[in-house]
């Protein structure tokens, strides 16, 4: 059975104080949680911070992305071995911000994934459609591509230990979510799409999440299907209760 994992991605959100007293908070409501993966990204500048106070926790911390190589000068830019200093065992690659906002390509999720594994980061790589590309019934043709591409020339032992978030771009601060069936419809083509690539050993083993609009609403609905193994958590995780509510709905599936 594949653990599940639950991750926050705040964005562009929370000042060092706001964070440090969000910590907190999910210290004391998600301490006793043990078969369940916890791990928040946060901002650049609150790494340090929140790291110090995850030391022994069982909350991880991860990053909102990384740039493929490990020093130089590329101005604005963070390495995988900076943020592995700091204390971050995940990062997001390819969020769907990252390509439409950014222009980043699956050529450049392929050499963020490559620099994460090198430096033993567990990448959280994401894949999704956007609402023209459903409506036209090219959501599976969409996810090939970004898989293909994005997971091109990695072993199996690499990618092994990875996590995908499959986050319909339609559904990502719209309010609006995939139903159930919709996201593990996805999902399951997806693990074909690694069995095919890769073995079925592999596709069995890797956890996919579902990202868009999680909230305590509809987490318990997601979270039943076979094939959603977490939830990739965007505004939901900015509050306390929220997102404690979303973990602790999924303990029983866990």
């Amino acid at each position: 059975m594949r653990r599940l994992i639950i991750a926050g991605n705040w964005k562009m959100n929370k000042t060092i104080k706001e964070g440090e007293d969000l910590i907190v908070s999910f210290k004391r409501r998600l301490y006793n949680i043990e078969n369940i993966d916890i791990v928040l990204c946060p901002p650049y500048t609150l790494l340090s911070s929140l790291s110090d106070m995850l030391i022994s926790s069982n909350i991880k911390l991860g990053a909102q992305d990384l740039f493929w190589e490990n020093k130089g000068a590329y101005t604005g830019k963070i390495s995988a071995s900076q943020l592995k200093d700091v204390g971050c065992q995940y990062v997001i690659i390819g969020h769907s911000e990252r390509r439409h906002y950014f222009g980043e390509t699956d050529e450049m999720v392929n050499k963020k994934i490559k620099a994460a594994i090198k430096s033993a980061l567990v990448p959280i790589v994401c894949v999704g459609e956007t609402l023209s590309q459903r409506e036209q019934n090219q959501t599976f043709e969409v996810i090939k591509g970004q898989i293909q591409e994005g997971f091109k020339d990695f072993s199996q032992e690499e990618i092994k230990n990875l996590v995908i978030a499959y986050e319909p771009v339609w559904a990502i601060g719209t309010g609006r979510n995939a139903t159930a069936e919709q996201a593990e419809e996805v999902q399951v083509y997806i693990r074909n799409l690694l069995a095919e690539i890769y073995d079925k050993d592999i596709a069995q083993g890797i956890r996919i999440q579902y990202g868009g609009s999680v909230k305590p609403e509809n987490i318990e609905q997601l979270i039943q299907q076979p094939d959603i193994d977490g939830a990739l958590v965007g505004g939901a995780s900015l509050e306390a209760d929220s997102f404690s509510q979303i973990i602790e709905k999924c303990i029983p599936f866990s």
